[in-house]
């Protein structure tokens, strides 16, 4: 999904830092971007659920589409419909490379998967949007890995210092990762009251 805004504007807007990036300008202004920014205040409900859905969309870089899409398959599923959501979310392509440490960021995932970087059990695929199943084995292909964003990846830099998820299974020396089983939702390190984002589509 491209989106032209700046990221620590939407950060500011959202009420939480999006990239590793924009955590210190977070930090040094934590309130909205604009001349009221610090001076506006949530007046309704409706603005509490618009804000929740908004947190979970960016976090995971899709489109109000793709969202609707994915909320529509979780009403489906059996369990909690928010839950649902945040586990089809998370087993996105972009977001289990990212979940991984193959990338630093979701938008860099993103973009390396379109750009064609990475094979599903030996395919190549090139959505974003590829949900995966357990036991699939996503592997960066052999043409990229010499590229330099996966000589880095392949040191552990872009991984960060929080433990591997543990719905995968990850190899960063062998630039590969396993989706062992779906991920429980208080294993996605995202911040979102998914129940919000329910009620806001279920108006």
């Amino acid at each position: 999904m491209n989106q032209s805004r700046p990221k620590v504007r939407i950060s500011r807007a959202l009420g939480i830092p999006l990239t590793p990036k924009c955590v210190k300008y977070f930090e040094r202004r934590p309130y909205p971007p604009g001349v009221h920014g610090r001076s506006r205040r949530k007046t309704s409900d409706y603005q509490v659920r618009l804000l929740e859905k908004q947190r979970l969309r960016h976090q995971y870089n899709v489109s109000e589409t793709q969202l609707r899409r994915a909320f529509d398959d979780a009403v489906r599923l059996d369990g909690k419909t928010g839950e649902n959501l945040v586990t089809l979310l998370e087993r996105r392509l972009d977001a289990v490379v990212h979940r991984s440490g193959l990338t630093k960021t979701i938008y860099q995932a993103r973009q390396l998967v379109a750009h064609g970087h990475f094979a599903v059990d030996g395919i190549k695929v090139d959505r974003p949007s590829y949900r995966l199943r357990p036991g699939q084995v996503v592997r960066v292909r052999e043409r990229s890995l010499q590229k330099p964003p996966f000589q880095l990846a392949a040191t552990g830099a872009q991984a960060g210092s929080g433990p591997t998820a543990p719905y995968l299974s990850v190899s960063l020396t062998d630039l590969t990762v396993t989706l062992i089983r779906p991920p429980a939702r208080r294993e996605i390190p995202i911040i979102c009251d998914e129940q919000l984002v329910v009620e806001f589509y279920s108006r």
